[in-house]
């Protein structure tokens, strides 16, 4: 069998070149300033042709990380549900400045209230859990929600609030089957 060789990738030598790759690389989806910036670096042994794409980018309003930052959270938060410290460990990540995050997290949480976020997560949860709701099912599904960004006080109140609607489902089902009964 044989077994193929990828080469490594050409790097990219004028300004032209490494500006292009930047827009085929945009076209496919939206960078912040320090992803592109490492992206265009692996792609050129000529690190000083990235700062003035960089700065053709941010002047064509095609880099901008408080834009970035908004439509991350946004998306993040209605689409993914996840919660605000998620959220923001992945901004980071991406290099995103903390005043951007802090704006982006405010604007996006109040579209959506986090807590509202955490609710609809812990009901489409709690509806794939078969069997009783034990100890060892709880403890999952508070691991699941602190993975997802939600504060663990949030899922605490949370989950205090959708087990008291079950109890009172619970005892509503059962004063029904025994009226059935009789």
């Amino acid at each position: 069998m044989r077994k193929f060789r990828k080469s490594a990738p050409r790097k990219l030598d004028t300004e032209e070149e490494l500006y292009a790759a930047a827009i085929r690389a945009l076209m496919r989806r939206a960078f912040s300033v320090s992803e592109m910036r490492r992206k265009l670096e692996d792609k050129t042994e000529n690190k000083v042709l990235v700062g003035p794409v960089l700065a053709k980018l941010r002047e064509k309003k095609l880099l901008d990380d408080a834009r970035y930052a908004k439509e991350f959270a946004r998306t993040r938060s209605s689409q993914r549900t996840q919660g605000r410290y998620r959220i923001v460990c992945e901004l980071r990540g991406r290099g995103v400045a903390d005043a951007n995050i802090e704006a982006a997290c405010d604007e996006a949480f109040a579209e959506n209230s986090e807590a509202d976020l955490l609710k609809k997560r812990l009901a489409r949860k709690l509806r794939l859990i078969r069997g009783p709701l034990d100890e060892r099912k709880r403890a999952s599904l508070y691991g699941s929600l602190l993975r997802s960004g939600f504060s663990s006080d949030l899922i605490r109140k949370a989950m205090r609030e959708a087990a008291a609607e079950s109890a009172a489902l619970d005892a509503k089902l059962e004063d029904l089957s025994s009226a059935d009964d009789e």
